[in-house]
This record gives C-alpha cells, sequence and structure tokens, in this order.
C-alpha cells in the first residue's frame, strides 16, 4: 500500500505539470475537497485522493512562482534594482553572469511591485562582484522568455525550474553601487566561490579548470561546450556535475570506514552501534558534500533519498526497496514539486528502479564483474527511451564505457580530486590538483577518441506519443527476469521506436516552418522529394548560434539527415552566422547566397534570378538578385515557392528600392498568399507599393522578444493591418508553421508557442 500511494501523489504532481495553463486556486482545493470526501465514503478511492493531493501541492508551488510576474510592458525599459547577489558569478566571454534577488524596483525614482529572482549579464567593466553582497544596479530586465521551437530547448522551462523571473543585464551608462559587502545568509555561496577562484589560480591555464571545478563544488560554467559534448556522447555527464551518484559515493564511503573502524572499538561499540554510527557519519559526509555543491536540487534529491535509508537503519527499521525508493519519491515532491521537471529527476529515480527490477529478483552472483555488467546493460537499455524521448538522441556505447568509466571515476578521480584540492589549501601543497588536472587530462583523450567514433551516438526524430509507452514496456520485458514467460516480445515492443517515423509531405505539398531564432532569420521548408533551408539564424560573441542550437535540433526531431539545398540570404550575422554550426551538424547538398564571397564557406554559389527547380510538383525560383555583387541588405536571395495555386515570399533583408524594382518588373507575377516580411518588419522593408503587389493574405515577422531595435516597427505594422492582413510574429508566437498542398491551404498557420503551452510558458502580448 506505501508503495502505491507514493505513486498515487508523484501521479498528481507530474498530471499538474502537463497542464497547458494554470488554473485557478479554487479548482485545485475543490477537486481535493471533493476526493478527500469520497475517500470518506468509499475507501478504496483513498489513491485519488492522494493524487490530488499531489496535484494541489504542486498548484500551490507553481502559484507561488508565477505570482507578479515580471511586465512585459517594462521590458527592456531603464530600470534600478536593489538585491542580493545569491550565485556564485561566472565568467563568460562577454562579463560575468550571475543570480541576483530583487528586492525593490524602481522606474525613474518611483517604486514597482516587482521582486524576485532575475538572472543579470554584465558585459562591460563590471565590478567585483561577490555572493551575499546587496547592490543597487541599473538594468534592463525581460520576462522569462526563450526560442519556441519543435525539438528545441525550452528554455523558459529550465528558468521556471530555477525559480527565475526575469532576465537582463546591466547598463553600462548606469551606477552599480554596493550598498552591504557582507555575506550574510549566503555565507556558504561566498565560500564556494572563494574555493573555485582558489582552484583557477591554483591550475593557471590547465583546461580542466572547469572540470575540476564542477566535481568539487558543482560549478559547471567553466566546463566548455565541445568538452561537455565528449561527456554527452559517450553517457558519461552524469559522472561530472554533483549528483546523487557522487553524494552516494561520498556518504557510502564514509559509512563503510567508519563501520570498520568503530567496530574496531568494544567501547564505541557499547556506546552506540557500529552501524547507526556509520549512517550518521555518511548522512554527515553527504550533508557536507551536498553544502559544497550549493544544495543544488540534484544534491537534495539524493539527500532525501538518503536520509530514508539512512534512517532506518539509525532507527532499526526494515525497508523493502521499493518502499525506500518510494519513500524517497515522495519526499522530494513535498519538498520540490517542481523536480518532475528535471529531466536528471526521471533519470535518476529510474536507474534505481531498474537496478530494483532487472537484479533485485535475482539469485546474487559470485563475480562481481558479470554484476556491475549486468547492472550498466539494465541502466544502459532501460534508461533509452527516456533519453531519447529527453533530448532526441542518446549515447550508443554508454553501458560499456560506464563499465569502465564508474569505478574508475568512483575510486580513483573523485577521491583524488576532493583529496588534492583539499591539500591545494596548503600552502606548497598545490602540486597534486596539478597532477590530478593532468591525469585528467588524458582521460578526457580516451573519452573524446570514443565520442568520435561514427556509431557513438544516435539521433531519433520525434515520435507519436504511444511509440515511447511501448518502447518502456519493451525495455522492461526485455530486463525481466529469465524466467518470465514472453520475454521475447521486448524486442518486438521496441521495434517501434526504430520503424516509426514523423509523418513527412506527399506529393504536391509543402511544410514550411520559420522558426523562432530570436532577432534573425531562419526557415526550413520540407518537400516530398528534399529539404530547403533558408538563412540559419544569428551568432553572438558568446559563442551561442542558432545552427546548431535551433535548427539541427528542429531538423532531427523531422529525421532529416541531409539538407538538399541551403540558401543564405546574405552574410549578415544574422541571417548566417548558424551556417557553420548548422552544417557540423547535417550536411548539405549545394549552397547559395546573395554573398558567396563573404560567408567564408566552400562551394558557395551566387543565387540569381530566373533560377529555379521543382521538387514534388513544388516550384522553387529565385525573383532576385538579377547579377551577382550586390552587397548589403539588397543582395538578398529572393526566393518564392509555388504548389496548388498558392506561394510563400522571402525576401531576405531587401529594402524598399528592390522592392520597387521589383514589383515593377513581375507586376502580377510578385503575387503570393504568404509573405515572410523584409528586415523582420523594420522600416527600410514591407513598403506600401511592395504590400500591394504582393497582396498577401498573410505576413510572417521574424524578430527578437523586446529586441532593442523595436522591430517590427509601429509603422509596417500598421501598414500590414490597414490592408486588413493577418500577421504572426515570432517573438509572440515562436516557430510559425504552414502547410500547402495540392488544394490549396493545409489549415491555418499555426504558432509554436499556443500549440506546445505549458502553465510556465509565457504568453506575450501583441508589440506595443
Amino acid at each position: 500500500m506505501l508503495g502505491h500511494a507514493g505513486l498515487a501523489f508523484a501521479t498528481g504532481v507530474a498530471g499538474f505539470h502537463l497542464l497547458p495553463s494554470m488554473p485557478p486556486l479554487w479548482s485545485g482545493a475543490s477537486l481535493l475537497l471533493a476526493s478527500a470526501l469520497l475517500a470518506r465514503l468509499v475507501p478504496r478511492s483513498r489513491l485519488l485522493f492522494l493524487a490530488s493531493l499531489g496535484l494541489f501541492w504542486a498548484q500551490i508551488h507553481a502559484a507561488v512562482l508565477l505570482h507578479a510576474p515580471f511586465p512585459d510592458d517594462l521590458a527592456r525599459a531603464p530600470l534600478s534594482v536593489e538585491g542580493r547577489i545569491v550565485s556564485i558569478p561566472t565568467d563568460t566571454e562577454q562579463g560575468q553572469r550571475f543570480l541576483f534577488a530583487v528586492e525593490r524596483t524602481r522606474l525613474d525614482g518611483t517604486d514597482l511591485s516587482f521582486a524576485g529572482r532575475v538572472r543579470l549579464s554584465c558585459y562591460q567593466d563590471c565590478p567585483d562582484f561577490r555572493a551575499g553582497e546587496r547592490w543597487r544596479l541599473a538594468v534592463r530586465l525581460k520576462p522569462r522568455h526563450g526560442y519556441m521551437n519543435p525539438g528545441g530547448f525550452d528554455y523558459e522551462r529550465w528558468l521556471f525550474e530555477q525559480g527565475i523571473k526575469a532576465t537582463g543585464h546591466l547598463r553600462g551608462s548606469g551606477p552599480a553601487e554596493r550598498l552591504d559587502a557582507a555575506a550574510g545568509r549566503d555565507w556558504l555561496t561566498r565560500w564556494r566561490q572563494a574555493l573555485a577562484g582558489h582552484l583557477a589560480r591554483v591550475l593557471g591555464d590547465s583546461s580542466q579548470v572547469g572540470l575540476i571545478q564542477a566535481l568539487t563544488i558543482g560549478e559547471r560554467a567553466g566546463i566548455e561546450r565541445e568538452v561537455w559534448d565528449i561527456f554527452t556522447r559517450t553517457g558519461t555527464n552524469h559522472l561530472v556535475a554533483i549528483s546523487g551518484l557522487h553524494v552516494g559515493l561520498v556518504a557510502g564511503g564514509l559509512f563503510l570506514v567508519t563501520r570498520r573502524l568503530w567496530s574496531m572499538s568494544t567501547r564505541l561499540t557499547l556506546v552506540l552501534a557500529a552501524p547507526k554510527a556509520a549512517a550518521i557519519a555518511g548522512a554527515l559526509a553527504a550533508l557536507g558534500y551536498a553544502g559544497l555543491a550549493g544544495f543544488a536540487v540534484s544534491t537534495q534529491r539524493a539527500l532525501i533519498m538518503l536520509a530514508v535509508v539512512l534512517g532506518s537503519v539509525v532507527w532499526q527499521r526494515t525497508l523493502r526497496p521499493y518502499h525506500a525508493l518510494t519513500l524517497a519519491l515522495v519526499g522530494v515532491l513535498v519538498w520540490d514539486p517542481g523536480a518532475v521537471l528535471s529531466y536528471g529527476f526521471w533519470l535518476s529515480f529510474g536507474a534505481v528502479a531498474l537496478l530494483l527490477f532487472n537484479l533485485g529478483q535475482r539469485l546474487p552472483s559470485r563475480d562481481l564483474w558479470t554484476r556491475w555488467g549486468r547492472a550498466q546493460w539494465a541502466v544502459g537499455i532501460g534508461l533509452l527511451p527516456l533519453l531519447f524521448l529527453f533530448f532526441g538522441q542518446a549515447s550508443l556505447v554508454a553501458p560499456p564505457v560506464n563499465l569502465v568509466a564508474v569505478p574508475l571515476f568512483s575510486l580513483v578521480i573523485l577521491p583524488l580530486v576532493l583529496i588534492a584540492s583539499l591539500l591545494s589549501l596548503i600552502p606548497g601543497l598545490d602540486w597534486p590538483l596539478r597532477l590530478t588536472a593532468e591525469g585528467l587530462d588524458l582521460c578526457l583523450a580516451g573519452l573524446e577518441w570514443v565520442a568520435d567514433l561514427p556509431w557513438a551516438s544516435g539521433h531519433l526524430a520525434a515520435r507519436p506519443s504511444w511509440v515511447w509507452g511501448v518502447a518502456l514496456l519493451g525495455a522492461l520485458l526485455v530486463l525481466a527476469p529469465r524466467g518470465l514467460p514472453g520475454r521475447w516480445l521486448g524486442l518486438v515492443l521496441l521495434l517501434p521506436l526504430l520503424a516509426v517515423r514523423p509523418p513527412a509531405p506527399r506529393q504536391g505539398e509543402v511544410w514550411f516552418t520559420l522558426l523562432d531564432v530570436g532577432q534573425g532569420l531562419a526557415a526550413v521548408v520540407e518537400t516530398a522529394s528534399g529539404t530547403l533551408v533558408y538563412d540559419t539564424g544569428p551568432a553572438y560573441p558568446s559563442g551561442f548560434e542558432t545552427g546548431t542550437m535551433v535548427l539541427a535540433p528542429f531538423l532531427q526531431s523531422r529525421g532529416i539527415e541531409r539538407i538538399e539545398r541551403l540558401v543564405i540570404s546574405h552574410a549578415d550575422k544574422d541571417h548566417a552566422g548558424g551556417a557553420a554550426g548548422l552544417l557540423a551538424s547535417i550536411p548539405a547538398g549545394r549552397i547559395l547566397s546573395g554573398e558567396p564571397e563573404r560567408l567564408g564557406l566552400a562551394k558557395v554559389e551566387p543565387c540569381l534570378a530566373g533560377e529555379g527547380w521543382e521538387w514534388s510538383g513544388v516550384r522553387f525560383g529565385f525573383l532576385y538578385p538579377e547579377r551577382p555583387g550586390v552587397k548589403g541588405n539588397n543582395a538578398s536571395c529572393v526566393l518564392k515557392i509555388e504548389t496548388g495555386g498558392r506561394s510563400i515570399l522571402l525576401t531576405g533583408d531587401v529594402e524598399a528600392k528592390v522592392e520597387r524594382e521589383l514589383a515593377e518588373r513581375l507586376g502580377p507575377g510578385l503575387r503570393s498568399d504568404v509573405l515572410v516580411a523584409g528586415h523582420h518588419g523594420s522600416a527600410t522593408s514591407t513598403s506600401a507599393p511592395f504590400l500591394d503587389a504582393v497582396d498577401p493574405d498573410w505576413v510572417l515577422f521574424s524578430s527578437g522578444y523586446a529586441n532593442q531595435f523595436g522591430f517590427p516597427v509601429a509603422e509596417v505594422r500598421a501598414r500590414v493591418a490597414e490592408r486588413g492582413i493577418a500577421s504572426l510574429d515570432t517573438a509572440i508566437r515562436g516557430a510559425i508553421q504552414i502547410r500547402l498542398g495540392p488544394d490549396g491551404w493545409i489549415g491555418a498557420p499555426e504558432g509554436w508557442r499556443d500549440r506546445a503551452a505549458r502553465l510556465w510558458t509565457h504568453r506575450p502580448g501583441p508589440s506595443p
């Protein structure tokens, strides 16, 4: 009954986070009251009451986070905020980034009601920020907002999970005034910051500074993206940052040592039994190591799980493994219902459950390596569907790699890093830490060799929901004890995971997606015969670029392994910035551009008016430029896509002068049903004569939310509205998807922000 009760509570918590929007509190309270009355009358319905209790508890927790959000009308306003730094400021290529607990907000000397945790960046002349300090800062903020694309990372979900209400940056022209230098209640974070700085000074220019900081204090910001990718492709990223494994290793190690030493003293065992003393020591060690990691969410989960297990030893209670796991599950969700949003939550509890399921009912083997190999097989196979579901990719070499990496890490690397870090605090004893860093260089080189194997990792396109349920059931059957009849059906149930493909366009259909890439442009055109990508979005000095982070995940989620044509309208960074990253992930056939010589890519051809082709009844044709050698915005490739008497027109950044030339030269041939507005809605494009010539039913804007340019500008939006033309903006609606077929429209244009909305999704209002 204990297990069923815990699972019912967890189901309620998880179910609440699937809701598309936040329901009123009275609805959750009413459901809880009704289920309580029903449980009183019908005892068998108590599980329904527990599920309702979990739902209402999660609703209360979410209501606190969603209460008094940052207002849209204050986005990018020049604000003054007072508050405290509540995280370790981390260095970036552009400056620093940290979490700031806002206590007071002012605009032009007037107090505002906004308060809460925000994520701030400092780009130039950054003061010496330290955790715990109180500051008065001049900032620009915007609500919790991120890109919204199919197959992409849900940044808003991550911000919600971290309790962050807004993001922003310091205004370079405004003052930064330290109000209090004391650490206050953030003394532990200040101490961790000092330790991070000490490790960086000792290691100097070592490439392993970030990795050692991650293993000692849980700060992963210093790990380069390329290194993190190596851990991901080899399935060893769980070894890098302090998590349940790390806390469990420290607690387990001290448990065994304490029990051994304590049992050697008769006097001590008379005072307290050795297992109890070992459990207390293990709990204290876990608490200390979790504190070293700043009590991150993953370590909180580990502490609660260890409290259940070690508490049963202290109080001499025998717990069945599944009961212990269920108690830990309930404890985590009572402490933080939002933990269900963390993929680590599902992977950590899933891994333990799989080990219990696969090994718990088997006779113990005398061969340690056999048991260890079976454990890696169980976790590797059992979590594979979850990894593909969550990330769209998984390491195929994780079981054999972890077979060696986990004991090497547990018995050698982690103890060496912790001991060497402690010794480095003693003057003259910093050489063990530097030597350890050199050893990590060798380990990383070995992992890199494995990661570079062509079959090291695999991507999987999006699948219907039923496929994932069937695949999980199949994995459980494969891992079931050998005596269970029908285990072979597990392999059959895994087949849909490989065989079922995402839906694809048919003959004469074109599926058009204008991706949300912020202040930039990227579009994907799918047909039955091939895929075209028009522009690749921006790249930033920080190293972030949308080719790797937005375009590639979208294409992989659609099962697209090759781009037949890549058109980069012109060479500006907001259109071409993601090209190199995209091509590193997905190969392209022909590459065309209005400024081929400026792209820095091989084998780029110029796009010229009059060139065209046909794929499965869908016609593509360039309308501009008429000659090579044009520079700047007016070099943009203008592309028209036609099928079934309907058409889509992409104009890049061409300005009014070129728009006028096109209208005069093509006349009625310019008519299109969908127009992607030029230059993101700038006043230099989408002129009145051009709109009249194109006469679209829809105008799509690709712009960044609360961008500094004010795109799309009010003048262009008014011009579109005056003509009765419907419009959509990626900043407000996320990725915009349109489908055309031989008979015309296949449904109305749809925004991904509306379709994939959850209760944490930002719903911005229309531009002012």
